[in-house]
This record gives structure tokens, sequence and C-alpha cells, in this order.
């Protein structure tokens, strides 16, 4: 979910709605593949029972990439443990960014949530590898954009890792992508290196899967439904040794327009779409 404009900025397992699924697994271990995974510890757990969403920010305000959706908490709701994020079509008026409290015209209201706790590995002992993974039903229709992605402050010299983003009109694919720059705005990395669409077999926008990476020091692994997809290997293009060491947020959010389509005409987009989110994990060994 780029923000270039301003330095803060195989088998496939289709799970029910219930918390328990076939890819569920002890909560004290964490997914029982593609690996062995006896070494890994949770550390943390949303399951989406508190309304009040204490362990998240909200954002209030506008974005980047050119989107037309202003941020606010009314979007966001929970319900025997799912998380809504949901975007509609309203003109409506707000600061056009976090940072900007210039008023805006917007076309759409959505959602956005950042963790309060960053994470991210580094050399100490039992902090080497780190583990985001959440659980997802992803919003149909033109112009949305949702994500499931991390990053650090100042962006993107803490760098950026994209697990999750797709286009609502094209429900059976989704990328992943890496920023990560030395001066604050100006990424280093180049999409025709980073981003990887990754096609898969289902609809996505129909049912709960699980989006994954597994972050170390030389390797950025992308899974969806416990299968690996897609391992980057660290090399002078990717940054990922760069990345180690680094500490990054959560990110959750349905975006609309932007950047990531190639027709901006809005009157093609939907008038409205949900992400509903059912769980999110964080593990390291």
């Amino acid at each position: 979910m780029i923000q270039k404009t301003m330095y803060l900025l195989g088998v496939f397992v289709l799970s029910s709605c219930s918390k328990t699924t076939s890819n569920s697994t002890d909560s004290n271990q964490g997914p029982q593949s593609p690996e062995a995974t006896a070494e890994w510890q949770l550390i943390f757990e949303e399951n989406f029972d508190d309304p009040s969403l204490a362990n998240w920010n909200p954002w209030n305000a506008g974005a980047f990439n050119n989107e037309i959706q202003l941020y606010r908490s009314a979007q966001l709701s929970t319900d025997n443990g799912i998380l809504t994020i949901a975007a509609e079509r309203m003109a409506i008026e707000g600061p056009t960014n976090p940072f900007d409290n210039t008023p805006k015209d917007f076309e759409y209201v959505s959602g956005r949530i950042e963790s309060k706790s960053l994470y991210g590995p580094s050399n100490v002992a039992g902090h080497r590898s780190y583990r985001f993974t959440a659980r997802i039903k992803l919003p149909k229709g033109n112009g949305m954009w949702p994500a499931f992605w991390s990053y650090g402050n100042e962006w993107p010299t803490n760098g950026e890792i994209d697990i999750l983003e797709a286009r609502g009109n094209r429900p059976m694919e989704f990328q992943s992508n890496i920023f990560y720059g030395t001066q604050p705005g100006v990424p280093l990395t180049m999409d025709a290196v980073t981003a990887k669409l990754h096609e898969m077999n289902v609809d996505l926008t129909e049912d709960y899967h699980e989006y994954e990476a597994i972050w170390t020091e030389n390797q950025l692994r992308i899974i969806f439904d416990n299968e690996i997809i897609h391992t980057y290997h660290a090399n002078p293009q990717n940054y990922i040794r760069a990345l180690f060491g680094k500490k990054h947020r959560i990110v959750l959010n349905v975006a609309v327009g932007g950047v990531f389509f190639n027709n901006t005409n809005t009157n093609d987009f939907a008038d409205d779409a949900t992400m509903q989110i059912d769980w999110v994990r964080v593990y390291r060994q």
C-alpha cells in the first residue's frame, strides 16, 4: 500500500465464516505448515472480540496515492468476532491526510486501522523470524483496494511489506510488494522487480482465506492458505537485508481508486463493498 508522497508515510482450502477452520491450529504453536513450527511463539493475537479496537489506531483523514476515500472510525465495526471495514460512496469533506488538516473533498468513506505495537526480526535470539498472518474475506467491486501490510516510520526508510493488496474487480488475484529507501519519501525499490502478482484458482471475495508473510534476514515468504506461493530471496534490488532490524506496525484498510487502477473513472466504481477480517496473529522465533 504505497505512500510515495509522504515520508510517514499449491492447495487452496476454502474456509468457513467460523473462527474454527480447517487451517486452524493450536494458538501457542501457530500454523503447522509450510514448516515445522514448534518453536514459533505467538506474541499477538487479535480476534476482534473487543469493539473498542483497543490494540489499534484508526485513521480519521484522507490518505495518499490519489485515493478518493476519507478514512473514518464509523466505517469500522465488529460483530461476533469479525471486523468489517465498509467502503461506500459518499460526498464528504475532511482532512487531506493525518499530517495535513487542509479540507479536501472525497467521494467515498472507508476504514483503516494500524496496530499500536510494532514488530520485526532482528539478531536477538527468539526474534530472528517474524510471521504476520490474517484471515480475510476481500471486498468485491471495481475501485476497491483492500490491503494487509506493514510499514515503519519514516516511510520508506524503515520499509514496507505488502502481504496482500488486491483489486476488487479482479477477485481471483492479489499482489505482494516491498518498499525501501534511505531518504524519507523516496523509495529505491521498483515495482517491476518487487511487485508479484499471485493468480489464484478461487474467488477471494467469496470466502475467508489466510494471507501470511514470514520475514527473516535473507527471505520474505508469501503464504496463502498455508502454502508458500512466492519467496523473495534477498538481493540488491529488493533490499530485504536492509529491512532486517526494522520494526513495523500492521495495517488493514480498504482504499478506493488511486494509482493502483488504470481506469480511475469513479462512475465505474462499486458504490459499496466490505472487507471482513476474522483474526490477525504475529509469531516469532
